[in-house]
């Protein structure tokens, strides 16, 4: 259960959209959410002093008025928190720290006006330890998880991901499982016949499975075209760090992050 949920804010024009979304689920799963201010710094002064300019200081008490008016009718309980200052640095390890003493993190995908760290999300899914919820920057969000998709691939970042999102394949009215690699095993082994659908079946998931070919990029694509065709309002994934990584390594994790339509559910 997510029981205890961060959402972070940078005071930009989406932030009370993922306030609601974020509240909604606290409440779904009976649970607290903290709102974490933290935003990069645009003065180079401010930067410098390692302090907040005028300009950010407004923007943290327009976060916390914003987060204070959006969820005081949910009936859950919350808190407000924001970094003294906004040096990127600073910025990346506090949000990825934070993110540790919770069970869910939320947070806005990159867009070319928001003020945040452009690697935010990926530091978070690579250094937290904790799954991230990526919100799209288009759009409003009336369901998370009700339909969903899971990219498996029998791998350590795929597991970590299915396992992580428990709490919403287990109350999911439908959940598509896609495999896009096979999994490797020694051919000449006597195994046990493992099966990720008997496992989710066992948590009460109402699974199908279809299996895809292919593992270039153009299968987050495909996974993309996917989601909107079978209507879902979640895609679960493994997600993969490293420039010089090919293919559903860390390439197809910044091509969903940049190209996601639909909220996507991270852990590594």
């Amino acid at each position: 259960m997510y029981k205890d949920i961060l959402v972070h804010l940078d005071g930009g024009h989406r932030d009370a959209i993922r306030i609601k979304a974020a509240g909604e689920l606290a409440q779904r799963f009976g649970g607290r959410l903290t709102g974490l201010f933290a935003r990069a710094e645009n003065q180079g002064l401010a930067v410098i002093a390692r302090r907040g300019s005028e300009a950010f200081e407004a923007a943290a008490a327009e976060s916390e008025r914003q987060f204070t008016e959006t969820v005081k009718d949910l009936g859950i309980a919350t808190r407000w928190w924001r970094l003294a200052h906004g040096e990127q640095s600073h910025v990346l390890a506090e949000t990825a720290i934070a993110a540790r003493f919770h069970d869910l993190v939320i947070v806005g995908q990159h867009h070319a006006d928001k003020d945040a760290p452009e690697d935010l999300i990926e530091q978070l899914v690579l250094q937290s330890g904790r799954p991230v919820l990526i919100l799209p920057a288009v759009d409003t969000y009336p369901t998370i998880g009700t339909n969903v998709m899971v990219a498996w691939n029998g791998g350590r970042e795929a597991s970590r991901a299915l396992h992580d999102s428990m709490p919403l394949l287990e109350a999911a009215g439908t959940v598509e499982i896609v495999s896009v690699r096979a999994q490797q095993r020694a051919p000449d082994a006597v195994l046990p016949p493992l099966n990720i659908v008997e496992h989710l079946a066992q948590h009460g998931a109402k699974v199908t499975r279809e299996v895809l070919a292919g593992e270039d990029i153009g299968v987050m694509d495909l996974l993309l075209s996917r989601t909107f065709d079978q209507g879902c309002d979640l895609l679960v994934m493994g997600g993969h760090g490293g420039y010089h990584l090919p293919f559903f390594k860390g390439a197809g994790t910044r091509h969903i992050l940049k190209h996601m339509t639909l909220p996507v559910l991270m852990s590594h």
